[in-house]
């Protein structure tokens, strides 16, 4: 384990010492900033102190919200935003008597995304309770799997840039350990100015898949790039929206560092990162604040901390020196969960009461790094653009429509897609779905670039004009205007040019 550590730690030497700058290093004096861009595998000196590197270990507890239209053991309906405790059934609420009956949707998806992820699917699995109180726990314990999980022993493969630079990526791997099944709690709302706390169980009994890797990453952005192609496998599969915002892909990071050679060092917890660029930051700013810790002389507290993003840096929570005792226990109400593969299922068992391993394997889609093979391969684009186009929210679609529609060669296409389209988009705040810019519109611009019908300014014009740059149409009604000297309508032309361009 330790050597497997000390590897990944060498490779992520380059990525390391940029992810640390341009993150929280300010946050702390030069001294401890030339130990922690020092950081790597091997052992050898930091600067002028002469002390030894830090390897960094980094794991992932990654929560992960089911696409379902009903919760993980009752039928109430899932649905982000709704009015305060309006979606709970009487078994979310604890009540007496009621008893889980297992969505079939989430082993389902669970059973996807575990075989995605090359994890053994355990044809037998168990479900646990573990004992916790709070306020929006009603039961006073979570129902999960700790024993015996649906998946394990799976990877995640992920590129990240070298030095910035798209054209220099290199592949990782990090270990999945399991994939289990638990439900959500319901959601503390804090009010402090009247030293209340309310609670709303819309949340509770939600189903969520909880992705556990071994501690096989060493910096915050190989964590971000896990979590990134785990978020694009997940939408792909349509096990979860993965949407960070609302809470549907939630990251919890466990961090420590230790000398090369030597056992793990004490590790903290960074609790419901809900951002892969804030868990990027999160995770340098606590290796960092460890190496610190370490080299002055002091301590690291097994405990869970929470990141700030407004201030940078991530702040104590709770301890972890006296562990809870969650004592778990098997779940009472719930019978083993039993899957089948092609071999196993019996003859006269009925399909639709059963999840059939083989079933869902065979019509798994193309994953994400499929994709990007068969995009590069198709359209000889670079690689590096292939993961641009499956990074934005519908940008693949997008570029191929436009593909299907205009004579430009691909690698043309690509250019205007990503140079033009794209910082549009962004300057304006907009998705490709939103996009004023059609890609019937694009190609039919395209094609008239192709046979030098309009000018490449001209149709860079037309499209910031479509994504409501003001001052290009303000631009062209003043060219108008000095064509007919002056004797046109300005807001006749206005209206004209704005009705060509809508067509």
């Amino acid at each position: 384990m330790a050597a497997a550590a000390a590897a990944a730690a060498r490779g992520c030497e380059r990525v390391w010492r940029r992810a640390w700058w341009r993150g929280a290093a300010d946050a702390f004096p030069a001294p401890a900033r030339a130990v922690a861009c020092n950081a790597r595998g091997g052992a050898a000196p930091a600067g002028e102190s002469g002390l030894a590197s830090w390897v960094p270990v980094v794991g992932l507890e990654i929560h992960v919200q089911i696409s379902s239209n009903s919760k993980l053991f009752s039928g109430s309906q899932v649905q982000f935003a709704a009015p305060p405790n309006s979606l709970v059934s009487f078994f979310d609420a604890s009540l007496p008597g009621t008893l889980p009956v297992l969505n079939r949707r989430c082993v389902e998806a669970a059973v996807m995304t575990g075989l995605a992820l090359n994890c053994s699917i355990n044809k037998k699995s168990l479900f646990d309770r573990k004992h916790y109180f709070y306020a929006d726990l009603p039961a006073g314990y979570q129902i999960t799997q700790q024993r015996v999980p649906i998946a394990v022993n799976g990877s995640l493969s992920y590129s990240l840039c070298i030095d910035n630079k798209m054209s220099q990526m290199v592949t990782k791997t990090v270990r999945i350990k399991q994939i289990q099944l638990e439900q959500d709690s319901g959601k503390s709302l804090h009010d402090d100015a009247r030293s209340q706390t309310l609670v709303d169980l819309n949340r509770a009994g939600v189903g969520l898949m909880e992705v556990v890797t071994e501690p096989d990453m060493c910096c915050g952005e190989e964590a971000a790039a896990a979590v990134r192609e785990l978020q694009l496998i997940l939408q792909t599969l349509g096990s979860s929206q993965a949407i960070m915002a609302e809470g549907q892909l939630r990251v919890d990071a466990n961090v420590s560092v230790h000398h090369p050679g030597e056992p793990y060092g004490v590790r903290t917890e960074v609790k419901n990162i809900n951002s892969v660029r804030f868990l990027a930051k999160a995770v340098d700013y606590e290796i960092q604040r460890q190496i610190e810790e370490l080299e002055n002389g002091g301590t690291i507290l097994n405990e869970t901390r929470s990141f700030d993003s407004k201030l940078g840096c991530t702040v104590p929570m709770r301890d972890k020196e006296g562990k809870q005792d969650y004592r778990f226990m098997p779940e009472p109400n719930l019978p083993p969960l039993i899957l089948y593969d092609a071999k196993s299922l019996p003859v006269n068992m009925n399909h639709q009461q059963v999840v059939n391993i083989d079933w869902i394997r065979e019509r798994l889609p193309d994953l994400p790094s499929v994709k990007r093979a068969k995009l590069v391969e198709l359209y000889g684009i670079l690689p590096e653009h292939s993961f641009t186009l499956l990074n934005e929210d519908g940008l693949a679609e997008y570029f191929e429509n436009v593909i299907k529609q205009t004579q430009m060669k691909p690698k043309k296409v690509i250019g205007w897609i990503l140079n033009d389209l794209l910082s549009y988009l962004k300057q304006h705040a907009l998705t490709v779905k939103d996009s004023p810019v059609s890609s019937f519109l694009l190609a039919d611009l395209l094609n008239l670039l192709e046979r030098r019908e309009i000018s490449s300014s001209a149709a860079k014009q037309v499209m910031a004009i479509k994504v409501g740059n003001q001052k290009v149409l303000n631009k062209l009604i003043g060219l108008v205007q000095r064509a007919t000297r002056g004797r046109s309508n300005p807001v006749l032309v206005k209206q004209i040019l704005e009705k060509k361009l809508s067509e």
